[in-house]
């Protein structure tokens, strides 16, 4: 390499040997912050793109989850920012009504305290504390992860402007008679003592049992099977379909419940499936949901015969029982009466347990606030079906659909001390008062405060508008609503975006939040099972930040993200990621210590060599691939496409192919230079938005710009050259064709063979110092004889391999692998032809037995072909 080649054409500083994301990442970001580049200002004339962050618990801390997400949102702000959106990705916290109060209990319970010993108004206080303190912790580590948020924007959804919003949306529904107050089944969790919504049960098969029980006596008898017996004690009646002629009789007479001594009728009604079981059910209205509406259609009477924590109120032997307990000695005394018909045990079922603490949900009846869903659920399926929202990808429409247009009223009351508590009072006299943000609570002896708080998806289900400082309009309302995109999990369709429908176009006057519902698979780990620390496979994303950097997490999640498709990961995965940031480094920093620069415009294209206009001819079409890939939310693709052209073409192949050139200085090495510049500059602005920190440092380096983050997004330049393209193809088709056949000859990739080349006829007479580079291969002298010759893609590539390998060696070894692949081949061939092998053996075996076949086939073409290409005696 001459000493030209040493010097870059304009002073650039010298980049470390070595890649360390540890001493980069922490200050780059802080930099970034200090510098403002995530502020959003409304008054900005920039077109707006707004995204909100689903808002993480504030107990919780970042998992892989988060950290998949956020990558994505963050790839696609930095992209809009860089493509000169006034771009804001707003942050902030939920205050997680549940979780939070449990955390803080447990504490509590841990000084030999419980929320009751300080009341109200002190634990309230006491949830605050701990939030200042040790809540929130997600927010240091989403700065690890590089999230472009406007931190100066962050909200929390009990902070002072959002529950105004709360308040605010709760008396216009309640004006507008679209909440209401009702005794109702509701989920109910013994353990955190307060309704939970159907999308906050999670089912699992759990082993119970199933008992078959006789009411009645004689020809009057009936026989019903339960998996909860302990609810026989509030039955009010036995159900059977009415056209089921084995109980017409019985349909309006009483019989007798076995324990309690009490008489229930006989009802008929159509919800009752004759072929199921005996075609009779127990109706316990007070603690089943559809007992509850055959109660309801029959005005049969409701008994709660379990409190609050699941323990057995009804009067008798079982009183102050727990559920489960009460369960086995009911089937006891049942057994004891003879009125047991069968028993089977375990029997495998699907059970509601409580997503946050896992205990057993009991269905109970009870008096709640509800939201009555119709009319709001019906606009939020039309925004869909009239094209206002798209939903990404578009086959999840149908799972949306399946659930806004069967939504049943919102619980949303929920028996907690956190949360916004319900802004209605009650009177002396049963008055009921619902207060808005600006009115006066009554006051007075006898009005008290609704004692429930909101769940905690109503004063999520605000976001993209609170957040913005609604019901206030303000500028940035103006500016920022609707969000351009929501991208959240297929798995929170209903918890979330359902709710953020349904409000959006209440409160925003038929405006939905956004325009896009872009949604993304689960992280599961590298076998597709779903990450869980009961499964020991859950991942600290922190962990591997530490070791790998943040920019190889970061990317490893984007190159696994198809639209709606789960995503598995391993730390495998995450290492080669790791590789591909320090190839990026390595070759930016070979190509500045070669000159490579970015400095003046790029020469024309006749100037230009067929290695320069090809590089600059794909990356042209890379850019639109990318920019196609990010508008339709295919972020595996654009990463891959991206990873495949850095690191094959541009690194292992433009680089290289260069080098030559470089060495050879002149002006072909200077319009070199400013094209490798020129392919550097855009390739790092296109990877900037996946693998930030490290893009930042060589960037900066290489343009002595400011700053990536805000630099210009590149555009195609609509710069093709075919016959380039085709060209470079070609010299790559030689190089690999030979590099192959050097491997099959057993030959080390850096062992330098004589070899003359015959590019008569072609056009790649001007490559053939670059191929000689790269196929480590010598000029051919005097006394130059060929031993092996290659005709590809129209040129011939004669090598002497006599000083490169023991022929005779090579010879007996491919003669034993020969005679190895010819014996496989003969036996295949035998089975494959004997009849009776075929007639009993299963598919799965024949198919194995032709696979080896074909198998044998190949190893024995290509072996005859090593033996032919040896040099003879």
């Amino acid at each position: 390499m001459t000493e030209n080649t040493q010097q870059p054409q304009h002073s650039v500083p010298e980049l470390p040997t070595q890649y360390t994301p540890a001493d980069v990442e922490g200050p780059l970001y802080e930099r970034w912050v200090e510098r403002g580049y995530f502020e959003a200002d409304e008054k900005s004339e920039k077109p707006p793109y707004t995204v909100v962050i689903p808002p993480p618990n504030v107990t919780g801390s970042l998992h892989l989850g988060h950290a998949f997400e956020h990558t994505l949102i963050d790839a696609l702000t930095r992209r809009k920012r860089m493509q000169g959106y006034e771009t804001l990705w707003q942050p902030g916290m939920d205050h997680a009504g549940i979780a939070t109060q449990n955390v803080v209990e447990r504490e509590l319970a841990k000084e030999g305290a419980s929320r009751h010993d300080l009341g109200r108004e002190a634990f309230v206080e006491r949830v605050w504390q701990w939030k200042d303190e040790s809540g929130g912790q997600i927010s240091g580590q989403m700065r690890r992860l590089g999230d472009g948020v406007a931190w100066s924007r962050e909200r929390f959804t009990m902070d002072e402007g959002l529950s105004k919003a709360v308040q605010t949306i709760f008396k216009r529904l309640y004006d507008d008679e679209l909440i209401y107050r009702a005794e109702r089944i509701i989920n109910w969790c013994p353990r955190c003592l307060t309704a939970i919504s159907d999308i906050e049960v999670e089912y699992q098969d759990d082993d119970g049992e199933l008992v078959s029980i006789r009411y009645g006596e004689g020809d009057s008898s009936i026989v019903v099977a339960t998996t909860r017996a302990e609810t026989m004690l509030g039955d009010t009646a036995v159900a059977v379909h009415p056209e089921d002629e084995r109980y017409a009789h019985l349909v309006g007479t009483e019989i007798e419940l076995p324990l309690t001594g009490r008489r229930i009728p006989v009802v008929a009604d159509e919800h009752v499936d004759p072929e199921f079981g005996t075609g009779a059910v127990k109706v316990t209205p007070a603690h089943d949901p559809n007992d509850f509406e055959i109660g309801q259609r029959h005005s049969l009477p409701s008994l709660t015969v379990l409190d609050e924590r699941g323990v057995i109120t009804a009067h008798g032997p079982f009183q102050g029982l727990d559920r489960f307990e009460a369960r086995s000695a009911i089937v006891g005394a049942l057994r004891a009466e003879g009125r047991i018909v069968a028993e089977k045990r375990p029997y495998t079922h699907s059970v509601g347990h409580c997503s946050r603490c896992k205990t057993t949900i009991e269905p109970r009846l009870s008096m709640q606030w509800w939201v009555k869903v119709g009319p709001l659920a019906k606009a939020a399926g039309d925004a869909v079906r009239e094209g206002k929202v798209a939903i990404h990808p578009k086959e999840m429409e149908s799972r949306y659909f399946g659930w806004v247009d069967n939504l049943h009223d919102w619980c949303i009351s929920r028996q907690l001390w956190w949360g916004h508590r319900i802004p209605v009072w009650y009177g002396p006299n049963g008055e009921v008062v619902c207060v808005g943000p600006d009115d006066e609570a009554p006051t007075g002896d006898g009005w008290h405060q609704d004692t429930d708080v909101l769940d905690t998806w109503f004063s999520s289900g605000l976001w993209p508008f609170s957040t913005l400082g609604w019901p206030e309009q303000t500028p940035s309302v103006g500016k920022f609503y609707p969000n351009s995109v929501l991208v959240t999990g297929y798995d929170i369709l209903f918890f979330w975006v359902a709710r953020m429908m349904m409000f959006g176009l209440y409160a925003m006057d038929g405006t939905p939040p956004f325009h896009t519902i872009a949604l993304h698979g689960m992280v599961r780990d590298q076998f597709g099972k779903k990450m869980s620390k009961s499964f020991g496979n859950a991942v600290n994303p922190l962990d591997w930040m530490d070791t790998y950097g943040s920019d190889a997490v970061r990317f490893t999640l984007a190159r696994g993200a198809n639209p709606g498709v789960d995503v598995p990961i391993g730390e495998d995965w995450v290492q080669g990621s790791r590789n591909f940031a320090n190839k990026i480094w390595n070759a930016t920093r070979f190509a500045l210590m070669n000159g490579a620069t970015v400095e003046g415009d790029l020469p024309p294209a006749e100037a230009l060599s067929a290695t320069d206009r090809w590089i600059l001819s794909r990356l042209n079409s890379v850019v639109a691939e990318v920019d196609a890939y990010y508008d339709d939310y295919q972020f595996a693709k654009l990463s891959d496409t991206l990873f495949h052209f850095a690191w094959d073409e541009v690194f292992d192949w433009y680089v290289e192919l260069s080098k030559t050139t470089f060495m050879a200085g002149g002006p072909a090495a200077d319009a070199s230079r400013r094209v490798l510049g020129e392919v550097l500059d855009v390739t790092l602005r296109l990877l900037h938005p996946v693998v930030p920190f490290v893009t930042e440092t060589l960037w900066t380096t290489l343009t002595g710009g400011e700053s990536v983050v805000i630099a210009q997004w590149p555009g195609d330049s609509g710069f093709r050259d075919a016959a380039a393209e085709r060209e470079i193809e070609t010299v790559q088709q030689i190089v690999t064709e030979v590099r192959r056949f050097r491997s099959d000859q057993g030959l080390q990739p850096g062992q330098k063979v004589p070899a003359r080349l015959d590019l008569t006829g072609t056009a790649l007479a001007p490559h053939e110092a670059a191929m000689r580079s790269l196929l480590r291969l010598t000029p051919a002298d005097e006394g130059f004889t060929a031993t092996a010759s290659l005709p590809v893609a129209g040129a011939t590539v004669a090598l002497d391999l006599s000083g490169a390998i023991d022929v005779e060696a090579e010879r007996k070894r491919l003669t034993k692998d020969l005679a190895v692949a010819e014996k496989e081949l003969a036996q295949t061939t035998a089975k494959l032809g004997n009849e009776a092998f075929l007639a009993k053996a299963p598919e799965q075996v024949k198919e194995k037995i032709r696979t080896r076949k074909a198998a044998a086939e190949a190893d024995i073409e290509r072996i005859t072909a090593q033996l032919a290409a040896l040099p003879t005696a």
